[in-house]
């Protein structure tokens, strides 16, 4: 095999011949334009019962950094998704309607459309059906199901916007969670320095920058699990981190049950990584440079730790070139997202 096929390349061109092949994005239905994705994408598997349009994105758009979805009319889903820090969290931990800090990092919403999973410890299947559980928490949103449809209903001016999205202007919480949705699946990143060097271009990136592919797919083994055109393989892994804590977070156990899942979390994309800091599902590791330290040390002990993490001596030179090359995953798409001037009335 010639050597310009590395794992990472393997995987990327696995992930593109495996897509479904359509003349339309994921299902989009022929009557709606599909949404375009930058370079380095497969197309968006949009669900048969949630196909993309663009009044329905539109819709999700304005739903998703609307306050009045939470109990003091304050916190939207953009209040823990920051737009301008990759859709993530910039603070370790965010704040819901009553002030008390959550207990987890609010996650990159970048490339969302491809995640199996959702949340760190992969508790919800889809989109659709993750909207349940911050609207509902009342250390987030603070909201009922039902009360959250009163409140849209309440607000004449959404009526025609869902009948645009939808064909009539009946409100009711599957609509709500199809339309925020179908807008977080346009939140993406590709067409990447990264992106067109495996398409070809050598050019691309610096000596540097591939002296750090080098290590990612190689020595490190990163390229393991960061692997795809999202750079995760979407599973979960210990890490360690927060395992020493009085009350240490059960992770994936929560979810399964299973004693082996125990400090497991879901392995993030690397897209955009270098501008979503904090890291990890607690927020607790504050740079990149940090973060390779945690895997440089083999993770931080604990009876389930991931075992194939082993500790390597990281000189600077090569922390130089890993965090030159992970800056070489900056992507464009979701910059152009920009919230709401007003909102229905």
């Amino acid at each position: 095999m010639p050597q310009a096929w590395t794992l990472t390349r393997i995987t990327a061109f696995l992930w593109l011949s495996l897509s479904p092949v359509s003349p339309y994005v994921g299902n989009a239905p022929p009557e709606a334009a599909p949404f375009p994705v930058p370079a380095g994408l497969p197309g968006i598997p949009w669900p048969e019962d949630n196909p993309y349009s663009p009044a329905r994105a539109e819709l999700g758009r304005l739903l998703f950094f609307d306050g009045r979805l939470s109990a003091n009319g304050m916190v939207s889903c953009a209040f823990c998704h920051e737009p301008a820090h990759g859709f993530e969290a910039s603070t370790p931990v965010s704040r819901g309607v009553d002030g008390k800090p959550g207990v987890r990092h609010a996650p990159t919403l970048i490339n969302c459309a491809w995640n199996r999973s959702q949340f760190w410890d992969g508790r919800e299947p889809t989109l659709e059906s993750q909207m349940r559980v911050p609207l509902t928490n009342p250390d987030e949103m603070g909201m009922t199901v039902n009360q959250a449809v009163e409140k849209i209903r309440d607000i004449k001016g959404y009526g025609p916007l869902f009948a645009a999205a939808f064909g009539d202007p009946e409100i009711d919480y599957d609509r709500i969670s199809k339309a925020i949705a179908t807008f977080e699946r346009t939140i993406v990143s590709g067409n990447s320095v990264y992106d067109r060097y495996l398409a070809g271009d050598k050019s691309a990136l610096t000596k540097q920058q591939k002296d750090g592919l080098d290590f990612f797919e190689k020595k490190g083994e990163c390229a393991e699990c960061h692997s795809g055109p999202s750079l995760t393989n979407e599973k979960f892994a210990n890490l360690g981190i927060g395992s020493a804590e009085l009350h240490a977070d059960p992770g994936r156990e929560d979810v399964t049950g299973k004693r082996g899942d125990w400090g497991k979390f879901k392995v993030p994309t690397l897209r955009d990584v270098d501008r979503r800091g904090p890291y990890m599902h607690d927020g607790s590791v504050k740079t990149l440079s940090d973060v390779l330290d945690v895997y440089a040390k083999g993770g931080l002990p604990n009876p389930h730790l991931d075992t194939r993490l082993t500790p390597f001596y990281l000189d600077d030179e090569t922390r130089k070139d890993v965090l030159a090359f992970l800056d070489s995953l900056n992507g464009e798409g979701w910059q152009q997202i920009k919230p709401p001037a007003s909102f229905p009335q």
